[in-house]
């Protein structure tokens, strides 16, 4: 309305004059029943004073036109008629506005953080390894990430560490495994002074060329990085040769790493049996138990005279238990719930590490991160590589592997072997004995079997089979050869229809129901579907029954993320 159309419509809401016609859908202007109103057409008025009314004589105005109103129809019998439609209050839309702006908010919010995911992805260095990794990061399987913290001497205040000059050796390693049923982690330290033979490695230079390093024999394993432009990509490679595991990542930090993680999360409790005092890393702390963040926390990991017999094996100790306790200090409730401090973790987080190109985007990282929380801390086990003095010195200063352990802690690892007890896989492993152990038995001649060498000593599957078929009576079995790959635990796969056979031959050798894998079957050379025996490297001679477990050798270091332990 115009100024001389004012009046008693001063107290009406203008929004009020609108009303939904139910039977068109549209929304129709409400006059004052006291407002004239013609059905007589006329032209529309024009000039600067045109105020959307009609005229039909000089200088009598009328309302403008609107739609007539539809007369009700009467109610269909046995049906009620529409209710008319009730007005939002001002509440309910006071609601909606808001309502409105949250999204909007969200939206922001989300786009914000898009931004700042770019960001963190641009603190996060990488490096192309090649084939010595894989291509992407899978969320589905167990992987294995190599940890690689370098003396390298970058940033401020590191001046006084480290070797002067150094391009950044592999000084602490840690192999990370991960279980594909995220029940457990190992997290197995590799001496920097253990020897070791370093292959040839393929680098990739900075103008994108390729260069293969030739390999070195008998050098300390610190070596696989930095010397003569080796990469990651090469100590990733030195550890498959070392320990026949397949790293698939790695990350590397720095010593800025320590201090500004720990800063990120307002220190990391630690704990030593007696005062510690060392000049050397300027490591001063009292008997008990202290928070060290920064400097402070960097002079923790390093320190080596603090501790035991004053060796790198000591310090591994010491590091392990430091790593248990960032752990959980970053798992925490006071630093998940904290803003400020999970983006100070994040920049801290970023900016210290080089990853290899597969895991560089952010998104996979968090990925990462996210798999591994699902991990619990006392199923995360911290143990090192069984080492024994390197017998070729007189001089002790490097460790070689302790052929007696090492191996069935690289066999562990390989085949996802738990160091821990874990109930749930305990309960899993009773209820696979029981199922697949009871029920019907074929007798041995109806056993159609293929015997396999899958890491037992040279010869062994024909001594198995010759045992099957002269003495046990299954003389529908047959040699194919070594396996594709080696395995720590003897196998037999079978399809579900064969699940007589496989209880009767489990029987024979004396397979655990953990050893028996329902899967599919293959063809034999006469084109009969065949189950397929894998002898391990548990398999203790022909007709010696087998349990199927794997006893974890004693181990002279081996801790848990969950344990709070003291240094000494």
């Amino acid at each position: 309305m115009d100024a001389q159309g004012r009046g008693r419509a001063d107290d009406v809401d203008p929004a009020d004059q609108w009303v939904l016609n139910p039977r068109t859908g549209e929304y129709e202007l409400r006059l004052s029943p006291s407002a004239p109103e013609s059905s007589v057409p006329g032209p529309r008025a024009s000039g600067p004073r045109a105020s959307g009314r009609r005229t039909t004589a000089p200088g009598r105005e009328v309302p403008p036109q609107r739609r007539r109103r539809a007369e009700p129809e009467a109610p269909v019998p046995g049906r009620r008629g529409r209710r008319p439609e009730k007005k939002k209050s001002r509440g309910k839309r006071a609601l909606l506005w808001t309502g409105g702006s949250m999204a909007f908010v969200v939206l922001v919010a989300g786009v914000g953080g898009y931004v700042y995911l770019k960001h963190l992805e641009g603190n996060v260095s990488t490096t192309d390894v090649g084939t010595a990794g894989s291509s992407s990061f899978k969320k589905d399987e167990a992987f294995n990430i190599l940890i690689i913290g370098t003396d390298k001497r970058t940033g401020e205040g590191n001046e006084g560490y480290g070797d002067k000059g150094s391009a950044g050796h592999a000084d602490t390693n840690i192999l990370l495994h991960v279980a594909e049923d995220r029940s457990n982690a190992t997290a197995l330290s590799i001496p920097r002074d253990l020897i070791v033979d370093i292959p040839d490695c393929e680098t990739t230079l900075e103008d994108g060329t390729k260069k293969v390093i030739p390999g070195s024999s008998g050098v300390r394993f610190n070596q696989s990085l930095g010397d003569l432009g080796r990469d990651a990509g090469c100590t990733m490679r030195t550890v498959k040769e070392l320990t026949g595991i397949q790293p698939h990542h790695f990350m590397m930090a720095d010593f800025n790493a320590v201090k500004t993680l720990t800063t990120a999360v307002d220190g990391v409790d630690v704990c030593v049996e007696k005062a510690v005092d060392d000049p050397k890393s300027h490591l001063k702390l009292p008997a008990g138990e202290s928070t060290v963040e920064g400097e402070q926390a960097l002079a923790f990991v390093r320190t080596r005279h603090a501790f035991g017999n004053e060796g790198d094996l000591d310090r591994i100790k010491v590091q392990q238990q430091f790593l248990g306790s960032l752990m959980r200090k970053m798992s925490s409730s006071d630093t998940l719930t904290s803003p400020t401090k999970l983006v100070k973790l994040a920049e801290a987080a970023t900016k210290a590490l080089t990853v290899d190109k597969a895991i560089g985007k952010v998104g996979t990282l968090k990925d990462i991160a996210l798999e591994l929380k699902k991990v619990p801390t006392k199923n995360i086990t911290f143990t090192t590589v069984p080492v024994i003095d390197n017998p070729a010195e007189k001089v002790k200063a490097t460790v070689v592997v302790n052929e007696a352990k090492g191996p069935q802690v690289f066999d562990m690892i390989k085949n996802d072997i738990s160091f821990t007890e874990v109930e749930q896989k305990k309960k899993k492993e009773k209820a696979a004995v029981a199922a697949r152990l009871k029920g019907e038995k074929s007798e041995p001649g109806e056993v159609r079997v293929r015997v396999m060498n899958g890491g037992a000593p040279a010869g062994s599957a024909q001594q198995e089979l010759a045992y099957l078929q002269t003495q046990a009576g299954v003389s529908k079995s047959e040699n194919a050869g070594n396996a594709p790959a080696e395995v720590a635990k003897t196998t037999l796969e079978y399809a579900p229809d064969q699940a007589d056979q496989a209880r009767a031959l489990a029987e024979i050798l004396g397979l655990s129901g953990a050893a028996m894998k329902p899967g599919e079957s293959v063809t034999n050379a006469q084109g009969l579907p065949t189950m397929t025996l894998t002898l391990g490297k548990d398999f203790k001679g022909a007709g010696v029954k087998l349990d199927g477990s794997v006893k974890k050798p004693d181990l002279d270091t081996e801790s848990t993320a969950d344990q709070k332990l003291c240094a000494s």
